[in-house]
């Protein structure tokens, strides 16, 4: 009889035993008669090919038919003893990838019963004995793919989601091992065990595959575990190909056979874990020059199109460009498109700050990387991009795009050495900008060298280096005066030196000149006088006198304003704009109505330039901030006050009153005292009446461009800045009579530039819809501004989901969250126009 039909025949009557058998011995024969079809010893009661009969035919339908009879009575008979001596062996001993499926699928198809909790130990302890290792080294051991592709496919999809299949039937009861957390790194490293056992092999003459350790690490990455499966892999890897070319060869063959739609995944989780450009070339070797897959990932996406990634990747990844000879060229390529991206004015505009400042890092470290000769092929690549990135980078009205322009350009003439001229700009030093001067140093951190092991895991020390500890002969220049001067011969014994000095940190510089004391000698000052001392002293003094004698600046408001406008800082005072500032601020406080006026039809004027009519806006939005508070009460000092002058007042006739209150306050009870707080005054809203002077007349003219003034066109930083002046004074003017009007004409004049390039206007666009929706009464809003609203709604909801700027997506939100609360005060129904998730 042939051997496969005699095992067939055997297996068929161990199952009917299974199946209908009541003996407890015969039970215990028929289990035993499929084990020695996996018992390899010597003392196995079959043959080879009897043994590969029954696990190429008849163990996948074994494992079924024990699974069958997992409540069978001969089954809960069995003690724990004979269940792991006969029972267990069976899931344990035979191929492992068929074991896993039939595991897999019975732990998902299963009800809660303690047959499932029995298969979910023996899963346990099959992923704990190392037989992942055995079934990717099974496949390994075949040259080329055998079986069903189907059978493969589905053997994959078990063993990358596992965690996946345990958690869905096993919450909340799953266990420990089966965790992402525990099972990809264990994954991991019975993916290293194969690899080694794949290297030992080779090394014995053993042909070998890769193939399905490839698609197995390009499904557990491309699933969005990359993070912990590298984090085992990477340093095992760096490690094991620093002087072996057996497991280098391995590793870029392993890279090669990953199947092309999950190869952005392993290469962006590969970058990410490895430490040094050196090791990251070991393991990927040429793959960006073979795959062109890779070439897109590594010359492209990962440095233009996506922007998530730290420096040190940025590092890992241009250092391995330009490591080798061959990948070189590809650098080049890589400077030439960071550039143009980095140059490009679109760009520029309409791509997240975050982004830019990404690609500013990438340009920065390439262009440090290249050698003299590379960098004069490049050179006027590189004088263009200087050129024209930096103007456009100088021209956004955003100070962090400003200043990564300014920092770019400094690096840039910096390297390519321009007729020995290099940039230099002013502007404020902070984190941002010292990483971006850091960049052009090549990064000199050595590659750290872990010791493996065992050949399994790998710890890195950092030991520093044993400095002894240095010593100074003291003399007698370091010890104290006291000291020289009673131990040194050569002391002077008539020294002063133990006298304490007076302290003179406090003392001021005389005058010459007094302040003027009258509000006309100050404005006098300031037009004619060419002392710089006392035009100092004047515009010190100009607001306290502007504030003090209000009857007096109202007859000078205009002309001192229009003094102020026009000074110009020709002595460099210190905090000259701040002083200018405060004065306007105060004459348009006092006197609103002229100089809200005069400002805001200088505004449009020509002649003018662009830091005058910014100072305009500032003005008039602090003039208006102040008298929308309350005026303080100057009759009435505060209560600090009050109580530090109160042990001083000796001859106060009332002094008296108060301490005889306080001992009587002090000697009663009270149960409750109330409110401790005093209470607000009422104060009428200064601002109010005037809000129209302030508001209306900058919507005049800002459609039509002057010679030296575009408030539409290439002067974006003013109109920005207008437009969060108008939302400021929208915001102001809540509870005013005119609020519906000025919102309706808010609306329309920020409609028209809604979808403005600058990303500065569009919130300022979005500040003055938050500010309208904030200010105007909830029914002038449904009943005024009706037929806007929903046409409002509908871009608010698009810049929301699609603005490129993080801040403007925000103000968006917010803008909708008000809308919708001041529509449902009105409605009816609460429910209609509700905000869409």
């Amino acid at each position: 009889m042939e051997p496969g039909s005699e095992v067939r025949l055997r297996v068929a009557q161990c199952f009917r035993t299974l199946s209908s058998s009541t003996d407890h011995g015969d039970i215990i024969d028929a289990l035993k008669t499929l084990n020695s079809y996996l018992n390899d010893g010597a003392e196995s009661r079959t043959t080879s090919a009897e043994r590969e009969e029954f696990r190429r035919s008849h163990y996948s339908r074994t494992l079924r038919v024990l699974v069958g009879h997992l409540e069978a009575d001969w089954m809960h008979s069995l003690s724990a003893a004979q269940l792991s001596q006969v029972w267990d062996p069976l899931f344990l001993k035979g191929p492992p990838d068929q074991a896993l499926l039939v595991l897999m699928e019975a732990v998902s198809e299963l009800s809660p019963s303690t047959g499932l909790d029995r298969l979910v130990c023996i899963t346990e302890r099959f992923l704990q004995s190392g037989h992942l290792a055995d079934l990717l080294w099974s496949f390994c051991l075949q040259p080329a793919p055998s079986g069903s592709p189907q059978l493969r496919e589905t053997l994959l999809a078990r063993l990358t989601s596992l965690p996946d299949i345990t958690a869905n039937k096993l919450h909340p009861n799953n266990r420990a091992l089966f965790v992402p957390q525990r099972y990809y790194p264990l994954l991991a490293s019975e993916m290293l065990a194969a690899l080694e056992r794949t290297c030992q092999a080779l090394r014995g003459g053993t042909d070998c595959s890769s193939t399905f350790v490839a698609q197995t690490l390009g499904k557990v990455c491309v699933q969005g575990h990359s993070g912990p499966v590298l984090a085992v892999m990477a340093p095992r890897l760096a490690v094991c190909t620093r002087s072996d070319m057996v497991w280098q060869r391995v590793c870029w063959k392993l890279l090669e056979n990953v199947p092309e739609r999950w190869m952005e995944s392993v290469l962006t989780g590969l970058v990410q874990a490895v430490k040094s450009p050196d090791a990251f070339s070991r393991i990927v070797g040429n793959l960006v020059l073979t795959n062109k897959k890779a070439h897109f990932v590594l010359t492209h996406k990962v440095l233009l199109l996506q922007y998530k990634y730290e420096t040190p990747v940025l590092r890992t990844l241009l250092g391995y460009l330009a490591s080798d000879r061959d990948r070189r060229p590809l650098l080049i390529q890589v400077v030439r498109s960071v550039s143009q991206a980095w140059a490009n004015p679109s760009a520029v505009k309409h791509t997240p700050l975050e982004q830019q400042l990404y690609v500013s890092k990438t340009l920065l470290l390439t262009v440090s990387l290249l050698t003299d000769s590379e960098l004069q092929e490049l050179r006027s690549d590189l004088l263009q991009c200087m050129l024209g990135g930096m103007q456009s980078h100088l021209d956004s009205s955003v100070v962090r795009i400003r200043t990564m322009g300014m920092v770019v350009g400094e690096c840039l003439s910096s390297r390519m050495e321009i007729n020995g001229t290099k940039l230099k700009f002013e502007y404020k030093q902070n984190e941002e900008t010292c990483e971006l001067l850091s960049l052009m140093t090549p990064s000199m951190c050595p590659e750290p060298k872990p010791e493996p092991v065992d050949g399994a895991d790998f710890a890195e020390e950092t030991r520093e280096p044993f400095r002894e500890p240095s010593t100074h002969r003291a003399t007698s220049q370091s010890r104290p005066a006291s000291q020289r001067s009673k131990g040194d011969p050569d002391s002077d014994l008539d020294s002063d030196d133990d006298l304490t000095p007076y302290d003179m940190s406090g003392d001021q510089e005389m005058s010459r000149a007094s302040p003027p004391r009258y509000l006309r000698d100050c404005l006098e000052t300031l037009i004619s006088s060419e002392d710089s001392e006392r035009v100092e002293l004047s515009l010190r003094v100009a607001e306290s006198l502007v504030r003090r004698n209000v009857f007096g600046a109202k007859e000078i408001s205009v002309q001192m304003t229009k003094v102020l406008l026009h000074m110009e800082d020709k002595w460099s005072i210190d905090g000259f704009l701040a002083l200018r500032q405060a004065a306007m601020v105060a004459l348009t406080v006092i006197d609103s109505v002229p100089v809200t006026q005069y400002l805001t039809t200088e505004f449009y004027s020509l002649n003018y330039s662009l830091r005058q009519r910014l100072d305009i806006l500032e003005v008039l939005a602090l003039a208006a901030q102040e008298l929308s508070k309350p005026a303080a009460d100057k009759t009435t000092p505060s209560t600090s006050t009050t109580s530090e002058l109160t042990s001083y007042q000796t001859n106060n006739p009332a002094d008296w009153r108060q301490v005889v209150e306080k001992r009587i306050q002090s000697k009663t009870k009270l149960i409750s005292k109330g409110s401790t707080q005093p209470v607000t005054k009422a104060a009428p809203n200064r601002y109010a009446p005037v809000a129209g002077y302030f508001f209306f007349p900058l919507l005049r003219n800002y459609d039509k461009p002057e010679v030296t003034f575009d408030l539409l066109g290439s002067d974006q930083l003013v109109l920005g800045r207008l437009i969060h002046t108008l939302g400021l004074f929208m915001h102001l003017a809540v509870n005013a009579p005119i609020a519906a009007q000025m919102g309706a004409a808010l609306l329309d004049f920020v409609w028209a530039v809604r979808y403005h390039a600058d990303q500065m206007v569009r919130r300022g666009v979005l500040f003055a819809v938050c500010s309208v929706f904030l200010s105007v009464p909830s029914q002038s809003l449904l009943v005024d501004l009706s037929e806007q609203l929903f046409e409002t709604r509908t871009w608010l909801a698009d810049v929301a989901e699609g603005d490129p700027d993080a801040d403007c997506r925000s103000l968006a939100v917010q803008s909708l969250v008000l809308l919708d609360k001041s529509l449902k005060k009105q409605l009816q129904d609460p429910t209609a126009l509700s905000l869409e998730s």
